[in-house]
């Protein structure tokens, strides 16, 4: 069964299942099953016994405990802890309330709102929620469509978190990474540094942030999003009166009336910095000889790391709840618990994805469906040059369909890295970093995606108004993006590769500021 065609079985099941049903952890589950049953060539016990060995490989690692695994899970839940306390303690609240004393004008506006999506990193669905409940007061005020709102959040979101190693994407990034790494005996980079080198191959983030500043310093619109901000600026009403929209943002915690700044900079400063110097201190102490940043970084227990910076986190937001429940009385004790276990409940399907992900890539290895597909690649004498261009593509397309981009990571990242293993291992990190922009870049077209959902949510905008504004723009960057991927791929060279789409930008730029028929500016 190994290095044949039945080897595409289960990835390729996985993939339908997930398009059809929709549903992540049953498709990736039903892959993960068929794996088995194939390497045991239909013997059920059998089956049974590389399943367990697969589950249990995530847990335990040459008879101790793989504290890398462990310690990414702890860090997602200390992540959902936080959220949730920041929410308690009127963070959010407070901040949004402090910036619309600054900004004066819809520009303005728009670009705090894009701000606030970068700062705001730790978790998307944070993001989402808590850049919607800051920002939306202030571009109300100033006249800025909800559908421009929900396109910056759904913009600054997704791609913000899949480029910080401190975020729950990162966090479940940099676990994928290093099992393919390990899969494929990659030794001479860790996964912390394979994912930081990664960052400038993302194509897709830096033109969609890009797109994101242009159009709201020079209020630039196109497509039906125009017809949203007109009717906003002549009319004062935000969104289409006629449409049913979401309502607030809804809240299943008590936020505190005295919250302060505070109370969301300080969790977010200690989360970064204690990640940051646990970095550091792991990776000075592990470096022999010459200590240079890029040893220090590349032999640092980034998993651990995570864990410090998280602990000192969620102990810099539990004091800042003792604050508001000892010196304001603004909030009640008993509600430390409540947050501490919605936020754990809330970063369950998070962990169960990777789980469900780390166990198909150890199946998936075994049976060889990389080394088949790449063995296809070479029979067809195809140009390895195109496949971050190919990779992009097929990860944009999937994450649309299923409306879910970790579940395309899940899948495609260890077939990307399999298929990069036989043809051009230079193409390791571009391939990767392709797959990540694709399926960022599917999720931003998806009406089924949820990070869609909670960006109109928060921006209580009508759910397709939103689909449909931010539609273009998504596949303009992409078009751009998809470009680069192939200068990348011919001239292995990243610097072109963002040059190339920096030009692109420009010419769009130039294009839409001098055409009144599709854009407008105010």
């Amino acid at each position: 069964m190994e290095n044949s065609i039945l080897s595409l079985l289960p990835p390729i099941l996985a993939i339908v299942m997930v398009i059809i049903t929709k549903r992540v952890l049953l498709s990736l589950g039903a892959g993960i099953v068929v794996s088995a049953l194939l390497l045991s060539k239909g013997n059920v016990s059998e089956g049974t016994a590389i399943l367990w060995s697969a589950v249990k490989g995530i847990f335990i690692e040459d008879g101790s405990l793989n504290t890398w695994n462990l310690y990414i899970l702890l860090f997602l839940f200390l992540l959902g802890v936080i959220t949730a306390l920041i929410n308690i303690c009127g963070g959010s609240r407070a901040f949004g309330e402090w910036a619309m004393t600054k900004v004066k004008n819809r520009a303005g506006a728009q670009i705090l709102a894009a701000i606030f999506g970068i700062i705001i990193f730790i978790d998307d669905y944070f993001n989402a929620l808590a850049v919607g409940q800051v920002a939306r007061p202030i571009t109300d005020r100033h006249r800025v469509s909800r559908a421009k709102l929900a396109y910056i959040i759904d913009s600054t979101s997704a791609p913000v978190c899949v480029v910080s190693p401190i975020s729950s994407w990162g966090a479940f990034i940099i676990g994928i990474i290093g099992t393919v790494l390990i899969n494929h005996q990659v030794t001479d980079i860790s996964a912390f540094t394979a994912f930081i080198r990664m960052i400038p191959m993302n194509l897709y983030v830096w033109t969609t942030l890009a797109m994101v500043f242009i159009i709201a310093w020079r209020n630039i619109d196109f497509g039906s999003m125009k017809i949203h901000e007109e009717r906003a600026i002549s009319s004062g009403i935000p969104y289409d009166p006629n449409k049913k929209i979401q309502g607030e943002v809804r809240e299943d915690l008590p936020v505190s009336d005295k919250g302060k700044v505070g109370d969301l900079i300080w969790p977010i400063i200690a989360l970064f910095v204690g990640t940051l110097g646990a970095i550091i201190w792991s990776g000075v102490g592990a470096t022999e000889g010459k200590v240079t940043l890029i040893e220090i970084f590349g032999n640092a227990d980034v998993s651990e790391a995570l864990v410090i910076g998280g602990l000192l986190g969620l102990f810099t937001t539990i004091g800042l709840f003792f604050r508001q429940y000892f010196m304001y009385r603004s909030v009640e004790g008993r509600l430390l618990f409540k947050g501490i276990k919605v936020g754990i409940k809330s970063m369950m399907p998070a962990v169960l994805i990777l789980l469900f992900a780390w166990a198909i890539i150890m199946l998936i290895d075994e049976l060889g469906t990389g080394l088949y597909l790449g063995s296809l690649v070479e029979k067809s004498q195809m140009n390895p040059a195109y496949l971050p261009f190919i990779l992009f593509i097929g990860a944009a397309g999937m994450a649309f369909a299923t409306g879910t981009s970790w579940g395309s990571f899940g899948i495609l990242l260890p077939i990307a890295g399999q298929i990069v293993s036989v043809t051009d291992m230079s193409l390791l990190l571009p391939a990767l970093a392709a797959v990540l922009a694709g399926a960022v870049m599917g999720d931003h077209c998806s009406p089924i995606s949820d990070t869609t959902i909670l960006s109109s949510t928060g921006a209580a905008c009508n759910h397709m108004d939103h689909v449909m504004t931010q539609l273009p723009y998504a596949l303009v960057s992409g078009g751009i993006t998809a470009v680069g991927y192939l200068v990348i791929g011919i001239s292995d060279s990243t610097i072109l590769g963002l040059i190339t789409i920096m030009i692109l930008l420009i010419v769009l730029f130039i294009f839409l500021s001098r055409n009144k028929k599709l854009s407008f500016q105010q």
